[in-house]
């Protein structure tokens, strides 16, 4: 029976060893001596170090604003900016006017509910469900008004100078004092819920804004004079308003997790009859009044949002110096870069056949006296290094190929295993065999390298490295056939989280003192 080189997947092989621990080796005795299959597990070490980063890319409906440090990694901040989407063919109503009158000189017809082209007021409100930190600690959050059009710039290291000027008076739309959990909301107001049992407070920061000023001058007469303007939300942003910036330039200690940002009108309307138009009148005989507000504009995915993430120095001092161990940091701080066995695996096994490859990051108990401490990240991804950047722009879920998920086991090992990557060292083992085959195959030339590694925009430099990065996974809420949830998305974890893994590049006696270890499953023929 003739051996293949590693990579050939034999079928049979892999249902046996996937499927049952105890089947011990069922239909191997009739297979002559010289050609019994045996099955063998090995390790390899596996180098890994912490990797700093300045940005990650973060497509998110999700704004958020605050300050937070801790003993551990100093300082991060975060603030937002974001445009505000207008619905297709938007309309304000007319205002109320009488048409028809019958022969006694009374209403019988009418256009339009407003009781006078006016705006009662308007208002910017920051509305937000959840947090991290100290849910009493005063900040002070400022909004201003973008006098720029956002790039579609989606990392976290974006300018906001860009986008408005903080030198200009007029740009301040408004700044307020507020905590997470306001006091001066009675438990009436916040635990109140409507007949469908819904909560009906809404945790926000509001900013007013003058009614005239704004309210009439750039929304209202606009709108009366160019309703073409609000067709569609390129339009309302491009002539209109381009959008916010959203920052808390005061306290420490609170990152709010801002659901969206809305521009809120209050007009006064006329009620009418739903048949005639005409306006109800009371029983003393004046105008049936009413006073309504709405969301006119808000913040949604259909539009721009950007976060940034300013972190301190301290991130990278760890990232370089600490070499006992690696972290994973978010958000947007530290990776765990793992460079991969895949030569030597290759050099001992190629004439094996690869079953199962397991990989697994240890992470130390987090003991901490800090009040408000982060914990281990829950979910993390395995991702070749130079997949990274088109992952995430591409939006695209793990492929178990080359990327992968895994959840943290807190309760259990304090790990993140990965059970079996065998197709992700089996595809970059092949890359390179492949790449070496076609060198080879050019007449007058021959394998290099280290060319090789530099080719291709430097890209091949990162063949054998991967990345454990902590992420936020979503999923559809239908089942599949096989009874598990349908993944619909993998983003940068963007709340705060760290883990100290083991590992890590310090030496010893000339050797790396504490390496990881992949751990091959792989099957031989007796010879």
């Amino acid at each position: 029976m003739k051996v293949r080189y590693l990579g050939t997947l034999l079928l049979a092989v892999l249902t046996f060893f996937g499927c049952d621990d105890n089947t011990g080796t069922l239909g191997l005795g009739m297979l002559p001596d010289s050609d019994r299959m045996s099955a063998h597990t090995t390790t390899f070490d596996v180098i890994t170090h912490s990797f700093a980063v300045d940005s990650v890319f973060a497509k998110t409906s999700t704004g958020y604003i605050g300050k937070f440090s801790d003993p551990e990694f100093g300082y991060y901040e975060t603030s937002f900016l974001t445009e505000l989407n207008c619905t297709e063919n938007f309309s304000l109503p007319e205002v109320y006017k009488e048409t028809e009158w019958d022969s006694e000189g009374n209403p019988t017809k009418a256009t339009g509910t407003m009781a006078g082209d006016s705006v009662v007021s308007i208002q910017l409100a920051v509305y937000y469900s959840s947090w991290f930190g100290d849910s009493l600690n005063a900040c002070r959050m400022s909004i201003y008004e973008l006098d720029k059009k956002l790039d579609k710039n989606r990392y976290t290291n974006i300018n906001p100078e860009e986008y408005y000027n903080k030198y200009d008076d007029k740009s301040l739309l408004g700044r307020k004092a507020y905590s997470a959990f306001d006091t001066s909301v009675p438990d009436s107001v916040r635990f109140e819920k409507d007949n469908n049992g819904y909560y009906t407070f809404y945790p926000n920061v509001t900013f007013p804004l003058d009614k005239k000023t704004f309210g009439e001058d750039r929304i209202l007469k606009v709108y009366r004079a160019n309703p073409e303007y609000f067709k569609d939300s390129d339009t309302f942003i491009d002539k209109v308003f381009k959008g916010v910036y959203v920052k808390s330039d005061l306290g420490d200690g609170t990152i709010l997790y801002v659901d969206y940002v809305a521009l809120e009108m209050e007009l006064c309307t006329h009620y009418t009859n739903d048949t005639t138009g005409v306006a109800l009148k009371k029983k003393d005989g004046t105008d049936s009044l009413r006073y309504i507000t709405n969301t006119i504009f808000a913040s949604t995915k259909e539009v721009i949002q950007a976060n940034q993430f300013l972190n301190s120095d301290l991130i990278k001092e760890k990232a370089q110096k600490e070499t006992g161990h690696t972290y994973i940091k978010s958000p947007a701080g530290i990776f765990t870069e793992a460079i991969m066995p895949y030569d030597s695996i290759y050099n001992k096994l190629s004439n094996d056949t690869l079953n199962a490859v397991k990989l697994t990051f240890t992470n130390y108990n987090i003991n901490s006296d800090y009040e408000y401490s982060m914990s281990a990240p829950n979910d993390v991804l395995l991702i070749r290094k130079q997949d990274l950047k088109s992952f995430f722009e591409d939006n695209k879920v793990r492929d178990n190929i080359t990327s992968f998920t895994t959840t943290h086991n807190a309760f259990a090992t304090n790990q993140y295993v990965f059970s079996n990557i065998a197709r992700l060292v089996t595809t970059c083992i092949n890359e390179k065999q492949a790449a070496k085959k076609a060198a080879k195959d050019k007449a007058g030339s021959s394998w290099n390298e280290t060319e090789w590694e530099k080719t291709w925009n430097k890209k091949n430099e990162d063949w054998d490295k991967v990345l454990l990065i902590p992420v936020s996974i979503t999923y559809d809420n239908s089942t599949n056939s096989s009874g598990n949830k349908t993944m619909t998305g993998v983003q940068h974890d963007l709340k705060p989280g760290y883990a100290k893994l083991k590992g890590g590049p310090e030496e010893e006696n000339g050797k790396v003192k504490s390496p990881l270890k992949i751990e091959v499953t792989y099957t031989s023929f007796n010879k």
